[in-house]
């Protein structure tokens, strides 16, 4: 099963030349699978330190646009996520396509606070879980950026029986422990783990860094996008993730006594 990855320009939009661009890539790979980044069209909301409500529909409507273009590729399985309403604020809503049918996947439960990414202004939680998405072909796990630094989750989706676990991130240009966060979410789950990120400058505080990548279910990276190759592709096994989970780590047994380690004095 082949699948694709890419890094996306900030502020993306359906009908933009830089969409045509991408989109051409994306065709020439004739993939099963497209991974894209972390709320991929219209611009990063979350650098503002205050949460406007224009700009958040502003984004909603160009991912309800995005969507459709995405559609328009007409690829088995898109892999994504985007903005929806939730109670005067927004979640980050990750979701399948899967043969162009809309499928709720996963809600962002893990939010960063600082220059650049005012997150826990913008977004919450409507719905909350980490549950794996079954679809007629392959089981996969969505772990929204900032959530693949919790290795506890890609556990649980090996669990569930996950092939994939997907990361679409809005990183800056320092990319070292993400890629250490990704191979240790391969090396505990056994799954493939794949982030596709953001590329460009947003403002002179903020630059996306680019640099998505995949790791095989052994931890060992793949591949990574550059700035000569915004779109990747490798071919998934599922035979070395039915394998690599039978291995240590994988396979060792829970248990533990859940009580407090602090002795009362």
């Amino acid at each position: 099963m082949k699948v694709t990855y890419i890094e996306s320009p900030e502020g993306l939009f359906h009908q933009s030349p830089e969409w045509e661009l991408l989109k051409q890539q994306i065709l020439a790979e004739q993939t099963d699978i497209l991974v894209t980044n972390e709320m991929p069209f219209g611009k990063w909301l979350s650098a503002q330190k205050i949460y406007d409500h224009d700009d958040a529909e502003d984004s909603i409507v160009a991912h309800e646009h995005g969507i459709e273009a995405l559609k328009s590729l007409n690829i088995p399985l898109v892999l994504s996520s985007q903005p929806v309403r939730f109670e005067g604020m927004l979640a980050n809503e990750a979701y399948v396509l899967e043969n162009n049918n809309y499928y709720f996947a996963h809600q962002k439960q893990y939010f960063p606070e600082e220059s650049g990414f005012y997150e826990t202004t913008w977004f919450q939680a409507a719905t909350a879980g980490f549950n794996v998405v079954r679809t007629e072909k392959i089981t996969i796990g969505f772990l929204l950026c900032t959530e693949l630094m919790f290795n506890e989750w890609a556990r649980e989706y090996r669990r569930q029986g996950a092939h994939l676990i997907v990361a679409p991130r809005a990183t800056g240009q320092s990319y070292y422990n993400w890629k250490i966060a990704a191979s240790m979410a391969a090396i505990v789950s056994g799954c493939y783990v794949v982030s596709s990120n953001r590329v460009g400058k947003f403002d002179d505080d903020l630059i996306f860094g680019g640099k998505s990548f995949a790791f095989a279910p052994d931890g060992i990276l793949i591949s990574e996008t550059t700035a000569e190759s915004p779109v990747v592709s490798f071919e998934l096994d599922f035979g070395k993730v039915e394998s690599q989970q039978k291995e240590y780590p994988c396979y060792v047994k829970e248990s533990y006594v859940k009580e407090s380690y602090v002795k009362e004095t």
